[in-house]
């Protein structure tokens, strides 16, 4: 069995085209998420060294970030629906009551 055979019966997904539009969505979301800190910071502190503060909201806010970009690229690669059920899953461990488990 193929890693992409693997992926598609872990992720339930109908073929390994389907797989490697969902591995390009991760990729270009990561890809995004990257190369927008630079520029971003670089507006906001004009090219001073950022500061601690301003690390920290950035690992702070990029979860929110990095979910609003894997669901815009997910619709544009006609994948919206893994995504949308991918996103409900992880916040659902996220925030999980200790009780129900």
């Amino acid at each position: 069995m193929s890693w992409i055979d693997t992926l598609q019966a872990r992720w339930k997904v109908k073929g390994a085209f389907q797989v490697i539009l969902i591995l390009a969505v991760f990729a270009c979301t990561g890809l995004t998420v990257l190369f927008i800190k630079r520029p971003v910071f670089s507006y906001l502190f004009n090219n001073n060294p950022m500061p601690l503060w301003a690390s920290i909201a950035y690992y702070i806010l990029i979860l929110p970030i990095y979910n609003v970009f894997l669901l815009v690229y997910g619709f544009l690669f006609g994948q919206l629906r893994f995504f949308w059920d991918f996103e409900k899953r992880f916040f659902n461990r996220i925030f999980r009551s200790k009780k129900n488990h």
